[in-house]
């Protein structure tokens, strides 16, 4: 891991119509490092890494990588940007109408115009990455187990071999032993790549696995962050609750009467 920052954000702020989002959101990651940011549903984690990659533009604020500002480019270079990146969607997200292989390959085909017979060596070596054989291409999404979905959505991700990776909830839905060969696939991937990784999760044994630093986000702001071997003695209340899943504590759930 590089002790060089990857990306910095600095300042990021987000609101849809009256609601506050993002409150200032303060953050670096460093190349090669997996950060796994935590917190809570509708605490800002989503919304934090689409204005990392520019899918949403944030109000305020500074999200530099490689030393860029990236906040208001333009279309070419917003697309020149996108091209650092591979996402794993949560719920894997693959296209029911077309082969595994093609969805592996859909963006080299689609966004970067490689010949299909091309693509598709590549799609095929991928998949071969993450436990997969070739005879896996040619079937349906719909044939697929929910842990070969999301394997085959990882292969799609490194297909473009990326500088970035995020993992958006990647062992939602999984069983736990299906959730730990996810996890090391995502450890041993990111390690043989040197990417930088960026996981938003709520699983805290996905977290303990993947994660070089930790980063918790709350009504909007990172509240805390450090190594992940120091979580369990962050003396944090916020984090102690969060990480021990406890319904007492400063975390008040908003739980509307029946």
């Amino acid at each position: 891991m590089s002790e060089r920052v990857k990306i910095a954000v600095r300042g990021m702020k987000k609101s849809f119509g009256p609601k506050l989002v993002l409150d200032g959101i303060d953050l670096d990651v460093r190349e090669g490092e997996s950060l796994v940011v935590i917190g809570g549903s509708g605490t800002g984690k989503s919304v934090t890494v689409k204005c990392l990659m520019g899918l949403m533009e944030p109000d305020a604020g500074s999200v530099k990588i490689d030393g860029a500002e990236t906040i208001g480019l333009g279309a070419g270079a917003r697309f020149e940007l996108m091209r650092k990146f591979g996402m794993l969607f949560q719920g894997a997200a693959l296209f029911d109408s077309l082969p595994v292989w093609e969805n592996v390959a859909f963006g080299l085909i689609q966004g970067r115009g490689m010949a299909r017979r091309q693509a598709k060596a590549i799609a095929l070596q991928k998949l071969g990455a993450v436990g997969l054989g070739p005879e896996v291409g040619e079937l349906s999404p719909a044939e697929l187990s929910g842990g070969m979905q999301k394997r085959v959505a990882l292969a799609r991700a490194i297909a473009a071999e990326p500088e970035i990776i995020i993992f958006d909830e990647p062992t939602t839905g999984l069983d736990p032993i299906m959730a730990d060969v996810i996890n090391e696939l995502i450890v041993k991937i990111t390690h043989e790549l040197g990417v930088t990784a960026i996981s938003i999760t709520h699983d805290m044994a996905s977290t303990r696995k993947i994660a070089d630093h930790v980063a918790m986000i709350y009504k909007g702001r990172i509240i805390w962050s450090g190594a992940a071997d120091t979580i369990d003695r962050s003396g944090n209340p916020y984090v102690e609750q969060f990480i021990h899943g406890r319904a007492e504590g400063p975390i008040q759930m908003e739980i509307r009467a029946l």
